[in-house]
């Protein structure tokens, strides 16, 4: 299990996978560096009802609001916060998840664009070997996007669409958004216990279930 992991939230809809898998994250003692653009924080309040100021300070202080007493460790970082660890290849993280992706910032990355932290953090990660996983929410897909995305995985990126599967049964919208968020701990080799797996009896209660 990787013991810190970058996540950062984009302009793009799907931001209740990326609040979820923060909370999972923290529920499983990982440390965890936060990064959002301002479109994710017109998509927070639009699709959650949730603030992220714009001042780093007091979003993590919302944040640690929203989800108390978890085990891991929150870090949230500004848009120019170029002193943040996440900024250079002499401290990158166990792995990066930018969930929700916009194809915006997706094209960046493929094209080796890194004028803002969260580009150059998947930058960093990308030319040190570690894992980068990009969920990217957007229908139809042009060429184009499916060019960037295939650049992107030759180069080792995981490209995750949030596409929920419907054999588990799912009784609720939390249902769907855990079997996304699910896959994504899957990648990362986070245990947990969202749902069951295929051909398995119901998970062990001792995992963590966010």
């Amino acid at each position: 299990m990787p013991e810190t992991v970058c996540l950062a939230f984009t302009g793009a809809s799907g931001m209740p996978y990326g609040m979820r898998l923060l909370e999972c994250l923290l529920a499983a003692g990982c440390r965890v560096q936060l990064l959002y653009s301002q479109v994710a924080q017109i998509v927070a309040r639009q699709e959650m009802g949730f603030d992220l100021p714009a001042r780093a300070s007091e979003a993590r202080a919302g944040l640690e609001e929203r989800y108390p007493g978890l085990p891991g460790r929150l870090e949230v970082y500004g848009r120019e916060e170029w002193f943040a660890p996440i900024a250079s290849g002499s401290n990158p993280p166990d792995a990066m998840v930018i969930c929700p992706c916009s194809l915006g910032t997706l094209a960046a990355i493929a094209q080796g664009l890194a004028s803002k932290l969260i580009e150059r953090a998947a930058d960093v990660v990308i030319k040190e070997g570690r894992k980068l996983i990009l969920v990217p929410r957007e229908t139809p897909l042009s060429v184009i996007h499916l060019e960037n995305m295939l650049r992107l995985a030759r180069a080792g990126t995981v490209i995750l669409p949030p596409s929920p599967g419907f054999y588990h049964h799912p009784q609720r919208v939390e249902d769907l958004i855990d079997f996304v968020v699910a896959r994504i701990l899957d990648q990362l080799h986070v245990r947990h216990a969202l749902m069951p797996r295929w051909g398995d009896s119901p998970a062990a209660p001792d995992l963590p279930s966010c």
